[in-house]
């Protein structure tokens, strides 16, 4: 499994973890089209064990940005250094997004990464997870993964055409 650590020093905690039809549920896709632009994405889930969020960005009506969020749940407890990902990407520029709180008008934490097309894991430290507030970076309290409500997935930066991003696991990983 690609996900397995050394068990008597690491401390891993599952937090999404798609390998059940149900595991997709309570995702929302929020679009472009919030703004007026006409981008559309969903979340579904594949037999194989993963997620496939996929759809298309459109620069039309100053659009440029797809999204899926999940349903709001208390992550608390969790006590991490870093997360890790493990996905395959179509070379696109992704963001992982962690709120803090319930408010669809709150901070996201967001890290760039960019996935290419082959399953590979990807690992986040705080320090990767800058704070934005619809796009811009925003002065803000340092991210504490011990009360992230929200986790989203965003393709942006104006990258017109059509996507596709397959999620397996993100988990939360401390030494002991």
């Amino acid at each position: 499994m690609p996900h397995q650590k050394n068990k008597s020093s690491l401390i891993c905690s599952t937090l999404l973890n798609f390998d059940t039809p149900d595991s997709v549920l309570g995702w929302t896709s929020i679009d472009d089209v919030v703004m007026g632009g006409i981008s559309c994405s969903k979340l579904n889930f594949n037999p194989d064990g993963h997620a496939e969020f996929t759809g298309e960005v459109s620069l039309e009506n100053n659009g440029g940005f797809a999204s899926v969020r999940s349903a709001p749940r208390n992550y608390s407890g969790i006590n991490a250094e870093k997360l890790c990902l493990y996905i395959l990407g179509d070379g696109h520029r992704y963001k992982l997004n962690l709120r803090m709180d319930n408010s669809l008008e709150g901070i996201n934490y967001q890290a760039l990464f960019q996935p290419q097309k082959e399953w590979a894991e990807f690992t986040f430290n705080y320090d990767d997870f800058k704070p934005c507030r619809r796009g811009r970076l925003v002065a803000a309290p340092p991210l504490d993964l011990s009360r992230i409500h929200q986790i989203s997935f965003m393709i942006a930066e104006r990258q017109a055409g059509t996507f596709a991003l397959f999620i397996r696991w993100l988990h939360a990983e401390a030494h002991l």
